[in-house]
């Protein structure tokens, strides 16, 4: 019977004879000996053919396999260290290969190519080392998260994409006909999240969210992916401690998980191993005097120029980055102005121009990768917030009926994921922490 394995499980198999189905990555070769990296998905290892352990048509097809050409290879799993590919060092030394399709002229070739090319061809750069790790290593921050909530307590829900209202600034919406009416693709589910509470106490969605921010900064995307935790009785301190353990659970778990990415991602781990509770908070007004320390006392011309703050706005890139060189692990800063945020933010006691609310900023120059606060849960307030905000009151109807309900104390945050992988990564760009990345102008592939 074949023993057909994946890639990621070949240590278990040494000595054994296997069959592994895959592509070829690379190949490389000399005489009587040929070197295939073959991958699967799971990981990459390299097959050694021999020319006498194969029929001579086999050896002679295999020097002349294209890139990405379809095989499957037969063979006795051996470890050796100096093999590339699989963390441990072992290859195939292959008695049969078999060729399932001979690929084309593959573009994507191990020379540079520019990035507007490599988006054009995302179907086919994913398939690269660098983002089969990126991407394995999206897939486990995910799972993560949802493992962390679910042992928590938290139920899973979904909520609408296309609805009638606005959940953040009415300026970002994408428009949508929906049989003659305009409606508009969600930027968040937190509203719908907000009912869900009052159900089930401690909720959460994931799934898409859609911005139109005509953004070309290297943190914007017009689609991502969104995790959006809400809890019922619970106020802004409680939020805090409940993102910090969070996060710190999906960071170890890929350390756990994730080390052959991580490497593969050539990422200085020893900055994530240092993301533990708790994180550091500064309230804003701390958080403005920081910065205005910080440009005060900067030479660089530049840099003092982007630094520049008046009280009420919120913070750009590099005010956020300015902010976590001071710390070793990701920081919160709380209390942001009233003018600044959602209109849905419960107000500073005393205070009415400083609201409820948190972004949780990620070290090395990442930023805000979420935003949360406590919700405000009286009904003539949120009824005021709205008015002031000129948002159509019937498209609010049913929120306004949740605080005339039971309302109680409830906070919730959303988490970006493509922000936090691309941090957990250590890359550049959260267009590569996508597998089909959206951004202003590009909708292909």
């Amino acid at each position: 019977m074949t023993n057909i394995i994946t890639i990621k499980n070949i240590a278990k198999h040494v000595g054994a004879e296997v069959t592994i189905q895959g592509w070829l990555y690379a190949s490389t070769g000399k005489g009587k000996l040929q070197f295939l990296q073959v991958r699967d998905g799971t990981g990459i290892v390299q097959a050694v053919l021999f020319k006498p352990n194969l029929p001579e048509e086999v050896f002679e097809a295999a020097k002349h396999l294209p890139q990405e050409s379809a095989l499957t290879v037969h063979g006795i799993v051996k470890q050796n260290e100096r093999a590339p590919g699989v963390p441990g060092g072992y290859e195939i030394d292959a008695t049969q290969v078999t060729v399932v399709q001979v690929s084309e002229e593959y573009p994507i070739t191990p020379k540079e190519h520019g990035v507007e090319f490599l988006l054009e061809n995302r179907h086919l750069w994913i398939r690269s080392r660098k983002q089969w790790a990126l991407l394995r290593l999206r897939a486990t921050v995910m799972r993560a998260m949802r493992d962390w909530l679910d042992t928590q307590g938290f139920v899973e829900m979904t909520t609408p994409i296309l609805t009638p209202a606005a959940g953040e600034g009415t300026s970002t919406l994408f428009k949508v006909d929906y049989f003659g009416d305009e409606i508009y693709l969600a930027q968040t589910g937190q509203l719908y999240n907000e009912a869900n509470i009052y159900a089930f106490g401690k909720v959460y969605c994931f799934g898409p969210t859609f911005r139109a921010e005509k953004s070309k900064t290297r943190r914007h995307m017009t689609e991502f992916w969104m995790l959006e935790p809400e809890i019922a009785f619970c106020d802004l301190d409680g939020l805090m401690a409940i993102e910090e353990q969070m996060v710190s659970y999906v960071v170890q778990r890929c350390l756990e998980q994730c080390a052959h990415e991580l490497q593969v991602l050539e990422r200085d781990i020893t900055v994530l191993q240092k993301v533990v509770p708790p994180f550091p908070r500064l309230s804003y007004d701390e958080a403005v005097e920081r910065i205005g320390k910080i440009q005060a006392e900067t030479t660089d011309v530049e840099l003092k120029k982007l630094l520049e703050v008046k009280w009420g706005h919120d913070f750009g890139s590099p005010h956020e980055t300015e902010l976590t060189k001071q710390f070793d692990r990701p920081m919160f800063v709380y209390g942001f102005p009233t003018v600044a945020k959602a209109f849905y933010m419960e107000p500073w006691p005393g205070r009415p121009e400083v609201c409820k609310s948190v972004d949780m900023l990620a070290p090395e120059g990442y930023g805000e990768i979420t935003g949360g606060s406590e919700r405000i849960s009286d009904l003539n307030l949120l009824l005021k917030r709205i008015h002031e905000e000129k948002l159509p009151q019937e498209a609010f109807k049913w929120y306004l009926d949740l605080r005339r309900y039971g309302s109680v104390v409830h906070s919730g945050f959303g988490l970006g994921v493509e922000r936090t992988v691309a941090w957990i990564a250590g890359i550049h760009h959260v267009r590569e922490a996508s597998p089909f990345p959206r951004t202003l102008g590009r909708v292909y592939p």
